[in-house]
Protein backbone atom coordinates (compact mmCIF):
# COMPACT_ATOMS: atom_id res chain seq x y z
CA UNK A 1 0.00 0.00 0.00
CA UNK A 2 1.40 3.33 -1.01
CA UNK A 3 2.12 6.14 1.68
CA UNK A 4 0.08 9.00 1.52
CA UNK A 5 1.24 12.54 0.59
CA UNK A 6 2.30 14.62 3.67
CA UNK A 7 -0.07 18.14 3.30
CA UNK A 8 2.97 20.38 3.84
CA UNK A 9 0.22 22.99 3.48
CA UNK A 10 -3.63 23.81 3.09
CA UNK A 11 -4.56 27.53 1.99
CA UNK A 12 -7.86 28.77 1.13
CA UNK A 13 -7.46 30.67 -2.19
CA UNK A 14 -11.16 31.51 -3.17
CA UNK A 15 -14.68 31.42 -1.54
CA UNK A 16 -18.22 31.76 -2.81
CA UNK A 17 -21.88 30.74 -0.86
CA UNK A 18 -21.27 26.80 -1.88
CA UNK A 19 -18.08 26.79 -2.34
CA UNK A 20 -14.01 27.14 -1.04
CA UNK A 21 -11.18 26.42 -3.09
CA UNK A 22 -8.38 24.90 -1.69
CA UNK A 23 -4.58 25.13 -2.56
CA UNK A 24 -2.57 22.28 -1.32
CA UNK A 25 1.12 21.59 -1.05
CA UNK A 26 2.15 18.33 -0.78
CA UNK A 27 5.17 16.18 -0.64
CA UNK A 28 5.04 12.59 -1.58
CA UNK A 29 6.99 9.80 0.00
CA UNK A 30 9.67 10.01 -2.98
CA UNK A 31 10.67 13.99 -1.97
CA UNK A 32 8.89 15.14 -5.07
CA UNK A 33 6.31 18.48 -3.82
CA UNK A 34 3.45 19.42 -6.13
CA UNK A 35 0.72 21.96 -5.61
CA UNK A 36 -2.65 20.96 -6.02
CA UNK A 37 -5.99 22.68 -5.90
CA UNK A 38 -9.27 21.01 -4.57
CA UNK A 39 -12.88 22.37 -4.71
CA UNK A 40 -13.81 21.59 -1.13
CA UNK A 41 -16.93 22.39 1.48
CA UNK A 42 -17.49 23.80 4.30
CA UNK A 43 -17.60 22.04 7.56
CA UNK A 44 -21.02 22.55 8.47
CA UNK A 45 -22.10 18.52 8.76
CA UNK A 46 -24.18 18.49 5.70
CA UNK A 47 -24.32 15.49 3.83
CA UNK A 48 -25.24 14.83 -0.04
CA UNK A 49 -27.65 12.16 -1.04
CA UNK A 50 -29.29 10.87 -3.61
CA UNK A 51 -32.13 8.62 -4.07
CA UNK A 52 -32.75 5.54 -6.62
CA UNK A 53 -36.58 5.25 -5.75
CA UNK A 54 -38.02 1.96 -6.57
CA UNK A 55 -41.56 1.61 -7.82
CA UNK A 56 -40.89 -2.17 -8.33
CA UNK A 57 -38.38 -4.19 -9.26
CA UNK A 58 -37.97 -2.80 -12.97
CA UNK A 59 -39.25 0.65 -12.81
CA UNK A 60 -37.58 3.74 -11.12
CA UNK A 61 -38.47 7.73 -10.99
CA UNK A 62 -36.15 9.97 -11.81
CA UNK A 63 -36.94 13.96 -11.86
CA UNK A 64 -36.57 16.25 -14.71
CA UNK A 65 -35.12 19.99 -12.96
CA UNK A 66 -32.54 22.73 -14.46
CA UNK A 67 -29.05 21.79 -14.30
CA UNK A 68 -27.08 25.36 -14.21
CA UNK A 69 -23.63 23.58 -14.88
CA UNK A 70 -25.05 22.51 -18.53
CA UNK A 71 -27.88 25.54 -18.87
CA UNK A 72 -30.49 22.94 -19.88
CA UNK A 73 -32.99 20.56 -18.12
CA UNK A 74 -31.41 16.88 -17.09
CA UNK A 75 -32.90 13.98 -16.28
CA UNK A 76 -31.58 13.07 -12.41
CA UNK A 77 -32.51 11.20 -9.29
CA UNK A 78 -33.57 12.67 -6.56
CA UNK A 79 -30.81 14.37 -4.22
CA UNK A 80 -29.99 17.08 -1.83
CA UNK A 81 -28.30 17.84 1.19
CA UNK A 82 -29.08 16.36 4.43
CA UNK A 83 -29.51 18.86 7.28
CA UNK A 84 -26.50 18.68 9.90
CA UNK A 85 -29.32 17.24 12.56
CA UNK A 86 -31.01 15.30 10.23
CA UNK A 87 -30.49 11.20 9.83
CA UNK A 88 -29.48 10.42 6.62
CA UNK A 89 -32.39 8.11 5.84
CA UNK A 90 -34.71 10.85 6.96
CA UNK A 91 -32.82 13.29 5.05
CA UNK A 92 -33.51 10.99 2.10
CA UNK A 93 -36.72 10.89 2.09
CA UNK A 94 -37.62 14.31 3.07
CA UNK A 95 -35.88 15.20 -0.41
CA UNK A 96 -37.50 11.93 -1.98
CA UNK A 97 -40.94 13.75 -0.89
CA UNK A 98 -39.68 17.31 -1.89
CA UNK A 99 -38.46 16.53 -5.61
CA UNK A 100 -40.28 13.35 -6.88
CA UNK A 101 -43.74 13.30 -4.24
CA UNK A 102 -42.96 10.17 -3.07
CA UNK A 103 -42.40 8.64 0.46
CA UNK A 104 -40.68 5.25 1.46
CA UNK A 105 -41.55 2.85 3.93
CA UNK A 106 -37.89 1.24 3.25
CA UNK A 107 -34.84 3.30 2.90
CA UNK A 108 -31.20 1.59 2.53
CA UNK A 109 -28.22 3.30 2.51
CA UNK A 110 -25.77 1.28 -0.39
CA UNK A 111 -22.70 3.63 -0.82
CA UNK A 112 -20.89 6.97 -1.39
CA UNK A 113 -19.99 8.18 -5.18
CA UNK A 114 -17.20 11.05 -5.97
CA UNK A 115 -17.96 13.08 -8.68
CA UNK A 116 -13.91 14.31 -9.05
CA UNK A 117 -11.72 12.80 -6.96
CA UNK A 118 -8.68 14.41 -7.75
CA UNK A 119 -10.26 18.02 -7.56
CA UNK A 120 -13.01 17.69 -5.45
CA UNK A 121 -13.84 16.89 -1.62
CA UNK A 122 -17.21 16.09 -1.71
CA UNK A 123 -18.64 12.71 -1.96
CA UNK A 124 -22.44 11.68 -2.44
CA UNK A 125 -24.59 8.82 -0.14
CA UNK A 126 -26.60 6.83 -2.48
CA UNK A 127 -29.65 5.76 -1.13
CA UNK A 128 -32.23 3.00 -2.26
CA UNK A 129 -35.84 3.53 -1.52
CA UNK A 130 -38.65 1.26 -2.00
CA UNK A 131 -42.25 0.72 -1.07
CA UNK A 132 -43.04 4.20 -2.04
CA UNK A 133 -46.47 5.70 -1.55
CA UNK A 134 -47.42 9.07 -2.83
CA UNK A 135 -46.70 12.14 -0.39
CA UNK A 136 -45.57 15.55 -1.91
CA UNK A 137 -43.46 17.99 0.39
CA UNK A 138 -42.74 21.51 0.15
CA UNK A 139 -38.97 21.83 -0.89
CA UNK A 140 -36.73 24.56 -2.03
CA UNK A 141 -37.07 23.85 -6.34
CA UNK A 142 -37.59 27.80 -7.80
CA UNK A 143 -40.36 25.44 -9.61
CA UNK A 144 -41.87 22.38 -9.91
CA UNK A 145 -39.58 19.22 -11.11
CA UNK A 146 -41.10 16.74 -13.83
CA UNK A 147 -41.58 13.45 -12.50
CA UNK A 148 -41.04 10.63 -14.82
CA UNK A 149 -41.01 6.73 -14.52
CA UNK A 150 -38.56 4.36 -16.10
CA UNK A 151 -37.77 1.13 -16.80
CA UNK A 152 -34.38 -0.70 -16.26
CA UNK A 153 -34.97 -1.80 -19.76
CA UNK A 154 -34.69 1.46 -20.83
CA UNK A 155 -31.11 2.37 -19.33
CA UNK A 156 -29.23 2.01 -23.02
CA UNK A 157 -31.87 4.53 -24.34
CA UNK A 158 -30.97 6.74 -21.32
CA UNK A 159 -27.23 6.96 -21.93
CA UNK A 160 -27.99 8.00 -25.85
CA UNK A 161 -30.40 10.90 -24.49
CA UNK A 162 -28.74 14.61 -24.51
CA UNK A 163 -31.12 15.48 -21.27
CA UNK A 164 -29.28 12.63 -19.27
CA UNK A 165 -25.59 13.06 -18.88
CA UNK A 166 -24.63 12.50 -14.72
CA UNK A 167 -22.80 9.86 -14.47
CA UNK A 168 -22.97 9.20 -10.46
CA UNK A 169 -27.00 8.93 -11.55
CA UNK A 170 -26.24 6.35 -14.54
CA UNK A 171 -23.75 4.17 -12.32
CA UNK A 172 -26.61 4.49 -9.16
CA UNK A 173 -28.92 3.17 -11.60
CA UNK A 174 -27.00 0.14 -12.90
CA UNK A 175 -26.02 -1.10 -9.18
CA UNK A 176 -29.46 -0.68 -8.40
CA UNK A 177 -30.73 -2.49 -11.29
CA UNK A 178 -28.10 -5.63 -10.74
CA UNK A 179 -29.15 -5.52 -6.93
CA UNK A 180 -32.41 -6.37 -7.78
CA UNK A 181 -31.54 -8.61 -10.16
CA UNK A 182 -29.07 -10.80 -7.73
CA UNK A 183 -26.71 -9.65 -9.61
CA UNK A 184 -24.54 -7.40 -7.09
Amino acid sequence: MKKKPEILETQEVARSALFRVERMKLRFSNGVERTYERLGGYSSGHQAVMVVPLLDDNHFVMIEEYAAGTEDYQLSLPKGLVEPDEDLLAGAERELKEEAGYGAHNLEYLTDFTLSPNYMSHSMRIVLARDLYEEKLEGDEPEPLGVQVFSFDDLPTLIARDDFSEARVLAALYMVRDIVRGEA
